[in-house]
């Protein structure tokens, strides 16, 4: 089977060099296999999609040495926002196997109801159930008194399983430290755990190089691939990169956009080669091209394995001097 991978950017900001950790990774094994890489453009989260982010993600992409193959249509790449009817479909199908209802519950109501004290909240408040009563034809009353909602996912009970990758095995009873979560809106675009399984089933993807900040996604995600008896991908989830504080990049952690070092004259193969040694993949933090990296780390994925499993701390000095 061919090795069919993605590169994903969101345009709701600038890429910065978490991203393109991750961005090099997906490359990489895409690349080493002799496989299939596409472009998919995640812009459902509009309200926060940052107006010419698409065409600088693009540049960012091209300028750190990644390239990536058309797809199936012969289009350079997707984007999310044009495939709206196409997740409806979807949604449709899941409404009919009655395993989706329609939420009224706020945020706030439900971070109110809080979980029950022995339940996790690996990513906030786990949701009570509040709605789960209710069946997808009750959508037909709360349309009529105009009534927003949500359309949730009836979560599996039970263990959950699959195979990291680069963690190995990942165990979870996933309804009751996740439980019931979002696939669509009746006044919004399709929420991202749906768009993102139909845009990587539609396309052939089945291989997936993302984040860690996004592990917990995989157990909704897989239970969407089951229900709509879609062969789920393979998942590498890829440490972080954090700032001394140990938290998620922010501003307060210095500029870590691409489009700043690029203004800054930083050359690309130094971004390459501080990333690459970072992930182990390099002894020493010398300039590398993508190109020779790849010459570098060998055909096969066995490099995998070798990748840090830790978090990297981000220093701005290390790159800038």
């Amino acid at each position: 089977m061919t090795y069919v991978g993605r590169l994903a950017p969101s345009p709701t900001g600038a890429q910065h060099l978490g991203n393109a950790r991750t961005f090099l990774v997906a490359w990489l094994a895409c690349r080493q296999v002799g496989g299939k890489l596409l472009l998919r453009i995640e812009d459902l989260d509009s309200p926060r999609t940052k107006i010419g982010a698409t065409a600088q993600a693009i540049e960012d992409l091209r300028w750190l040495g990644l390239d990536w193959d058309a797809d199936a249509t012969e289009q350079d790449f997707t984007i999310q926002s044009n495939r709206e009817a196409r997740y409806q479909e979807v949604l449709a199908h899941l409404k009919h196997l009655n395993i989706v209802y329609p939420c009224t519950c706020t945020r706030s109501e439900v971070e109110g109801a809080a979980s029950a004290p022995h339940e996790s909240t690996l990513e906030g408040a786990v949701y009570p159930g509040s709605c789960s009563h209710r069946e997808p034809h009750d959508s037909i009353e709360l349309d009529r008194k105009g009534q927003k909602y949500a359309w949730r996912f009836r979560m599996p009970l039970g263990l959950r399983s699959w195979s990291d990758s680069l963690f190995g095995e990942q165990v979870l009873n996933a309804s009751n430290q996740l439980g019931d979560f979002v696939v669509g809106r009746n006044y919004v675009a399709t929420a991202y755990q749906l768009a993102v399984v139909v845009d990587d089933h539609d396309s052939g993807v089945n291989h997936v190089v993302r984040g860690n900040d996004l592990i917990f996604s995989t157990y909704r995600q897989l239970a969407i691939y089951e229900a709509m008896g879609w062969h789920p991908p393979h998942w590498l989830h890829l440490p972080l990169v954090v700032g001394g504080d140990g938290r998620r990049l922010a501003k307060r952690h210095g500029d870590t956009r691409l489009s700043t070092l690029r203004k800054q004259t930083v050359a690309p193969d130094k971004i390459v080669g501080y990333l690459a040694k970072s992930l182990g993949l390099c002894e020493q933090q010398d300039s590398i091209s993508a190109a020779e990296l790849l010459r570098k780390v060998g055909q096969g994925q066995d490099w995998i394995q070798r990748i840090e499993k830790n978090n990297l701390v981000f220093r701005s000095n290390e790159i800038v001097n």
